[in-house]
């Protein structure tokens, strides 16, 4: 595996949703990431409501964080709902610091 992904997940996890004290990593929010032929980082990730109100934001500080690992050069950030994102996503450190465990 690419080193530069576990890089860009370590960042991630500094990305949080401004309404939940959890990253966005560890809430299940990333789907995938990834690095292509042209140092460009690809993140597939969903949100917690398709109206979140702080969608630009996370997006945006996401594609920033990712930025900043050596060897990325650009980002770019995919929206899906398919799946949606629920509960069940959430590592088990985020379950218990939402008391859902």
């Amino acid at each position: 595996m690419d080193e530069r992904i576990d890089k860009i997940i370590a960042s991630l996890k500094e990305v949080y949703d401004p309404e939940i004290p959890v990253n966005v990593y560890d809430l299940g929010m990333v789907y995938s990431v990834d690095v292509d032929e042209h140092n460009t980082a690809n993140v597939l990730m969903t949100l917690t409501a398709p109206n979140c109100p702080a969608a630009d934001m996370i997006v945006s500080d996401v594609e920033y964080m990712t930025k900043k690992v050596d060897g990325v050069e650009d980002c770019k950030v995919e929206i899906t709902f398919d799946p949606p994102w629920d509960k069940s996503m959430m590592s088990e450190e985020a379950r218990l610091e939402l008391g859902f465990m």
